[in-house]
């Protein structure tokens, strides 16, 4: 099997896998830990361990972590790595929701290559800033 874990400081994981279960349904294959604030390291550690419980060694992991060198995907690594699972594993720093979206729909179907691309096309497409036009009855003395 394969799993998507999301990993980040405060409530991001668990908010972004909410939105998950939100928007494709809860899965058993989408897993969440965070750093909380006043959290040690040990203690988050902890609670990875846990999260990553069902995860064997003929698993595959797909890791989103909010932050590149954060001690959330950082620590993931580490431990992921302690499980045998870091050549099983493909990490992203800079989470977002339309990544995190295509690594739900492909989780099980695509090759890993394909999803990490096609993940990172959508991380990138996703991010943009929106022009927005003034209205032409506008007048902008009244500002």
């Amino acid at each position: 099997m394969r799993y998507l874990v999301l990993v980040s400081h405060g409530t991001l994981a668990p908010g972004m896998h909410s939105v998950l279960s939100m928007l494709g349904g809860a899965r058993e294959d989408v897993l969440s830990a965070s750093l909380e604030d006043g959290m040690g390291a040990d203690e988050y550690v902890a609670r990875l361990n846990e999260v990553l419980a069902p995860v064997t060694a003929e698993d595959e992991v797909v890791l989103l972590g909010d932050i590149i060198g954060g001690s959330p995907l950082t620590n993931a690594l580490n431990t992921l790595s302690e499980k045998g699972l870091l050549g099983r594993t493909v990490a992203f720093g800079g989470m977002n929701l339309p990544m995190a979206m295509t690594a739900l729909m492909g989780l099980q179907t695509s090759e890993l290559p394909a999803l990490a691309e096609s993940m990172l096309q959508e991380a990138h497409d996703g991010a943009r800033k929106i022009d927005i036009a003034p209205d032409a009855d506008d007048d902008e003395d009244d500002i």
